[in-house]
């Protein structure tokens, strides 16, 4: 018996070793959903085996530029690095990474599957005007940035784009679609970040979701230029949850740490007049009165008056211009408008092309903030049936007289 009782207990024991070896791998292999913020090595600030060159450096080889992986000609260069006659732009830090004609970098990242993302990076175009990048997260969506259009003097800008996540994994690359004559073209990459997105629940008397911006993509502390958000026509997955930029222009997106925002924490500049709208298709019930409120206000970044903002609602259009009172930074505005169906689109676009009185080649415009779609009650409907029916009756009374 005691022969058999240990024969047993060996077994037991063998089987949960056995248990242990088989649950080891997944448990070494499971990896935690990258946080919010840059990513490894996102700021290209980490050195490459020998160290950075004094001059531009041709990455050749997956561990050239550590935790990414290129393809093509991807050279890291210097702040204050020359080409020619010209000084290479870096964003942020001392380093970034310059893509050459078809050429790619990229960095798997652990996610949540099902969950959505925004990538933040900062761009920049060297000699060729119409440079652009090509942003892809396999399994998930692709779009081109065009870095034609500068918004700033410095020369470089932080735009941000919104993937779901089809798996555990992403696939996040960077690639220069362009083929230029001269090969040292090409667009400069720096600062990667990613932040998960989470789409607000409908504020109580609101139908507008996220309609006072403070969910939004990952912004780098310190930066006075705000992070860009390009065309996005899908607000299923949009950087600003809820919202869509319909046109072929770029909205700002802006916090008080660098701004005045009317509201909270963060806020929308409208750039580049009607070329810079968003827009937000929201639930109405047919044949009801609605009032859509918004705030109004300047950025405070010297951009130079006239400043103001079109404003829709369903088939409702009103122009309001930036006025405010006293010493006052932002002003309310209202748009009363009866919906037609179970959707009714809310839209806004700058009226003006705005620059900055210090810096006549960088866009701005007016801020938005804090908006709201709601149904007027009863009373209000009731008031304004009687007030209709009493003047109908004053007019025949007038005409009969």
């Amino acid at each position: 018996m005691e022969q058999d009782s240990a024969r047993r207990s060996v077994a037991m024991l063998a089987l949960c070793s056995a248990l242990l070896f088989m649950a080891a791998p997944a448990s070494l292999a499971s990896t935690a959903p990258v946080e919010d913020g840059l990513l490894s090595n996102g700021d290209f600030e980490s050195a490459p085996v020998g160290g950075f060159a004094k001059s531009a450096s041709v990455a050749d080889g997956a561990s050239s530029v550590p935790d990414w992986t290129i393809n093509g000609t991807v050279e890291l260069i210097s702040a204050g690095q020359h080409q020619g006659g010209m000084i290479l732009i870096v964003p942020q830090g001392d380093h970034a990474v310059r893509l050459g004609n078809d050429a790619s970098i990229g960095q798997v990242v652990q996610v949540e599957k099902g969950s959505e993302y925004a990538i933040t990076f900062s761009a920049a175009r060297t000699c060729a005007q119409l440079e652009a990048l090509n942003v892809s997260m396999l399994g998930g969506v692709s779009q081109t940035v065009d870095l034609q259009t500068l918004y700033n003097i410095e020369g470089w800008d932080a735009y941000a784009l919104a993937f779901q996540a089809t798996d555990e994994e992403a696939h996040i690359q960077f690639m220069n679609p362009g083929m230029e004559d001269d090969p040292t073209c090409g667009p400069i990459l720096d600062n990667v970040a990613v932040k998960k997105l989470f789409t607000p629940d409908k504020p109580k008397d609101n139908v507008v979701i996220n309609g006072d911006f403070e969910e939004g993509p990952w912004m780098f502390p310190n930066t006075s230029f705000g992070v860009l958000l390009p065309t996005n026509l899908d607000e299923q997955t949009s950087a600003l949850p809820g919202w869509m930029i319909e046109s072929n222009r770029a909205v700002r997106y802006v916090d008080s740490d660098e701004y005045k925002v009317p509201q909270g924490k963060r806020a929308i500049e409208l750039l580049s007049g009607k070329e810079g709208i968003i827009s937000q298709m929201v639930e109405t019930t047919p044949q009801k009165e609605y009032s859509l409120t918004f705030t109004l206000g300047s950025a405070g970044d010297s951009c130079q008056p006239p400043m103001a903002v079109m404003a829709f609602a369903g088939d409702q259009a009103q122009n309001f211009h930036y006025s405010p009172m006293g010493n006052a930074t932002s002003q309310s505005a209202n748009v009363t408008f009866t919906a037609r169906a179970e959707r009714t689109r809310v839209a806004f676009y700058s009226v003006y092309y705005n620059t900055r009185s210090d810096d006549h080649s960088s866009l701005c415009g007016p801020v938005i903030d804090d908006i709201r779609v709601w149904g007027l009650n009863a009373a209000a409907g009731l008031k304004a049936s009687i007030g209709l029916v009493l003047g109908i009756v004053a007019v025949v009374g007038i005409v009969l007289f």
